[in-house]
């Protein structure tokens, strides 16, 4: 590795690329392109993963401060989201694929509600996302800007952090019921809509 820079770039943008890829999912009406898009997520999840792991594993078997100990370091706070992504989100993505291509025979058949409801789940979006902005302070630390080494910037930018990340996970759970709810029978939604029979 040449720099710490060179070896965090390209996960940096995998990551962030799966991020928008996985948010953009819930929006498809067809179950072919959400086929196709839930490939490239694990196309794009699975390289992020692998990337990350060859990084943090190059940091712990070089000894002394190399290039390869400085991108581990500046890239161990992305490792807990990435682990979530590993467990969680991958096998959820490979259901999604599996059951998009069950719809995707003809071109225009309109993906159902309970599979965007599957696509909008925030084990699917949050983790990736949540590694794509956790991999951007690892660029800024591997950049060797020492932004996150001036006093009283670390607060505020770990403040920002945690803002964002509940952000990022209300919205995909408001998504995700909201589409869970039109994915149940009509039947069930207008008795509720109805409210309790009173005799």
């Amino acid at each position: 590795m040449e720099s710490p820079l060179a070896a965090l770039l390209p996960i940096a943008i995998l990551w962030l690329a799966a991020g928008v890829v996985a948010d953009g999912l819930p929006r498809l009406d067809r179950a072919r392109s959400l086929r196709r898009r839930a490939g490239h997520l694990l196309i794009l999840t699975l390289v992020g993963l692998t990337l990350t792991v060859t990084v943090l594993a190059a940091g712990l078997f070089s000894a002394g401060n190399t290039s390869a100990d400085q991108a581990a370091a500046a890239l161990d706070i992305a490792g807990i989201p990435a682990l979530v992504v590993a467990v969680c989100t991958v096998r959820r993505v490979r259901r999604l694929w599996a059951g998009a291509g069950a719809f995707a025979t003809a071109p225009e058949t309109p993906a159902p509600y309970g599979l965007r409801a599957a696509a909008a789940h925030p084990l699917i979006g949050l983790p990736l996302q949540v590694t794509g902005v956790l991999t951007v302070p690892a660029l800024v630390a591997a950049s060797g800007t020492g932004l996150f080494a001036t006093p009283g910037v670390t607060g505020p930018a770990i403040t920002v952090g945690a803002l964002v990340v509940i952000a990022i996970g209300v919205r995909h759970a408001l998504r995700h019921s909201r589409l869970a709810e039109r994915a149940r029978p009509d039947a069930e939604r207008s008795a509720r809509a109805a409210g309790p029979l009173h005799v």
